[in-house]
Parts: structure tokens; C-alpha cells; sequence
């Protein structure tokens, strides 16, 4: 079967081949309606875009990279696949790569691996400084996703602060006194952490509850060993906790793991409260309650922003370094929930998944929640 070429689609359309390469450009002066009788004419005759023609025409590859710490990392994996989807409906391919937290490998991500082989990066740093984001020169498009290193740079991101204040505020709501927080950093950093760490504080403070610097339990990273090891070392040194504010779902997971070795019930004796509301949080016995991001809103927009600043940069002379019409570095807060479940609520399913006699809460594995 012959190749389909523009010129079959547009005389089926009954336009010119301009007009049909317009529309496959997305050149904005095309009328709905030809855009719609030429988009048919695509479909019918199964005409497939050359997308590495068009970028090439461009100046670009069509290639974009998503830079996250550790790929097995649910969160991220989620996150990625939320980044794909994104992507490919603008006509860009993802590379995925990971830097374990390195800042080498981070250095790397952010000026583009070294070379013109991607358009653009969205980048989730945990090495990185302000100053590797002001030290750099000729360095492609970045979309910083978690971390805030400073305001030069553009950013999404939840509000950490007011979602790890909320989730307190629920478990001070619950009557729950002698909260710890797993993975807790009590310094002035811009980071995830820190500002998770100033929420819970603050909930505390409005609370009447006297912060004691104990009741933050810090981890070598967040992953599920590290929170149960955390807990574990607590209630060895005497803790005795009645809820627990993990700052990731994942040191949730493994907190719930030591709580259940050392004969505490969830949530009748110790209440837990994770972050990010990854697929394992909804299987785990008993289920998690979480702070929930719009994944899906995170890569919409950093995509979105992304390509826009890649625009802008496919128009910037080479000799000019502030272009009229650039904007202004962006920091976006992408909005979020309070997901409560069995660790937090009191569900309890039978062996045929009814409610026990007794349960509170509602049944069903999302739970009740709270929009943001």
C-alpha cells in the first residue's frame, strides 16, 4: 500500500497543501472548521505526522528529559507516566533518567547531558543549590518539579506547608496528642521536607501542643526500610506515639510494618498519615490515609510550561539574553487533598469486605476526602 502523502489529504479535504500543513504545525490561523474537515481527512486516510521532520524544521529534536532521584520510587513511576501521556499529545518523546540524588548527575541533567540531544528538562533535584541554578550558562529549558531552590527558576509543586498542616490539624481533629513525624527536618531549607516539617509545626502551634525536637524522626532517604527503621528506633528509646506523620507514603508503608511487629493497632493506638497517595497505600492493611497531589495536573503543567519556554527559546536571538516577551521565572502550586482511609479513620473490612460491627468511617478503598 502507497505511502499516504499531504497532497492525498489535501484533496480529500479539498484544501491546499499549506492549509494542511498547517494544521498538522498547529499554526494558529486555520478556522475550526477547515481544521476539523482536514483533521477527518487524517484519520480517514490513516496520514501519519513525520514528527522528526517537523522538529528538525524547527531547530529541535522533539526530545525532552524527566529527571527524577530514583525510578522505583512509586511516586515518580506515577508521576512519569502522568509526563508521557502529556508529552506525547504536543508531539514530544520523554527520556527518563535517573540520578540517585547525585549532584553530579544532577549538574548533568540540568545542562542538558552536554549536548543538544534534548529540547528541554523537568528536573526533580535533591543535591542541587541555588547557586548551580544561577552558576549555569546555555543550558536548555528547566522545569524544576518538588524542590524550590530559589525563585529564579520555574516550579510546580503542591503547597508542602499547608498540605502537611492540614494532615496534622486532622490527626489533632482525631485527639491525637503525641504526633511524630517520620522523616521530619527541622532547619530552614527550601526543601520538600522542610516545608512539610514547618506545616506539622505550625498545626501543632495553633493547636497549643509544645513541639519537642524528639518527635522528628529523620531518615537517610524515604523509602519504606527507612521508615520502619525510624519508628522502630523511636519506640525502642521510649516513644509512645499516637500518630505518626510520614512524609512520603512510602515511610508510611514501613512505619505500618513496625508498628504491626511491635503489637500496635492502626489506627486504635497509633493513627498514620503518609504523603503522595501511591497505588500501595491503597492495597496496604489497613489502608493509608494520605495527602494526595494532582499528579496529573503536576506534568500537565510543567510539560505545558516547558514547551512554552522551549518556544521562547527557539525565538530568543543567540546574542540576546532577554528577549521581549519572556516571562518571568513561574512558581505554580498544583492543588491537593486529604485522602483519609482505614490508617487514620477506623475502616475495618470483613472477610466477605463488609465493615466489621463496630468500624467507623466509611467503607470503599478511597475513603472519605477533603478537596484543596
Amino acid at each position: 500500500m502507497a505511502r499516504v502523502r499531504i497532497k492525498d489529504v489535501a484533496r480529500h479535504a479539498g484544501v491546499s497543501e499549506k492549509t494542511v500543513s498547517n494544521v498538522i504545525n498547529d499554526y494558529v490561523h486555520v478556522s475550526d472548521r477547515t481544521r476539523r474537515v482536514v483533521q477527518e481527512a487524517i484519520d480517514h486516510l490513516g496520514y501519519k505526522v513525520n514528527l522528526a521532520g517537523r522538529h528538525l524544521r524547527k531547530g529541535r529534536t522533539g526530545i525532552i528529559a524527566l529527571v527524577v532521584p530514583e525510578l522505583d520510587v512509586p511516586y515518580f513511576a506515577e508521576l512519569a507516566r502522568h509526563v508521557i501521556r502529556e508529552a506525547e499529545q504536543r508531539s514530544l518523546t520523554v527520556l527518563i533518567h535517573q540520578t540517585g540524588a547525585d549532584r553530579d548527575h544532577e549538574l548533568a541533567a540540568l545542562a542538558g547531558f552536554g549536548s543538544t540531544f534534548v529540547d528541554g528538562v523537568i528536573l526533580s533535584p535533591l543535591a542541587l543549590t541555588a547557586d548551580d541554578l544561577r552558576d549555569r550558562t546555555d543550558a536548555p529549558p528547566t522545569v524544576l518539579l518538588g524542590e524550590l531552590l530559589e525563585e529564579g527558576a520555574d516550579h510546580v509543586a503542591i503547597d508542602n506547608e499547608k498540605a502537611a498542616r492540614e494532615a496534622t490539624e486532622h490527626l489533632i481533629g482525631l485527639g491525637r496528642r503525641t504526633i511524630l513525624a517520620v522523616g521530619g527536618r527541622d532547619d530552614a531549607g527550601l526543601g520538600t521536607a522542610e516545608a512539610r516539617t514547618r506545616g506539622y509545626r505550625a498545626a501543632l502551634a495553633e493547636a497549643g501542643l509544645a513541639f519537642d525536637q524528639a518527635a522528628l524522626l529523620p531518615v537517610p532517604s524515604f523509602r519504606m526500610p527507612d521508615g520502619a527503621e525510624a519508628v522502630a528506633r523511636a519506640l525502642d528509646a521510649g516513644a509512645r506515639p499516637d500518630a505518626l506523620l510520614c512524609l512520603n507514603d512510602q515511610l508510611a508503608l514501613g512505619a505500618l510494618r513496625t508498628l504491626y511487629e511491635y503489637g500496635l493497632r492502626v489506627p486504635e493506638d497509633v493513627a498514620v498519615i503518609g504523603f503522595d497517595d501511591v497505588e500501595g497505600g491503597r492495597f496496604s492493611t489497613p489502608t493509608l490515609s494520605t495527602v494526595a497531589p494532582d499528579k496529573a495536573a503536576v506534568a500537565r503543567i510543567a510539560v505545558e510550561l516547558l514547551r512554552r519556554r522551549m518556544d521562547e527559546a527557539a525565538e530568543q536571538a543567540p546574542a540576546d539574553t532577554s528577549p521581549a516577551g519572556v516571562r518571568s521565572p513561574q512558581d505554580l502550586v498544583v492543588a491537593h487533598r486529604l485522602v483519609l482511609r482505614e490508617s487514620t479513620e477506623g475502616v475495618t473490612r470483613g472477610p466477605r469486605g463488609g465493615q466489621r460491627p463496630g468500624s467507623g468511617g466509611r467503607p470503599g478503598d478511597q475513603g472519605e476526602s477533603r478537596g484543596r
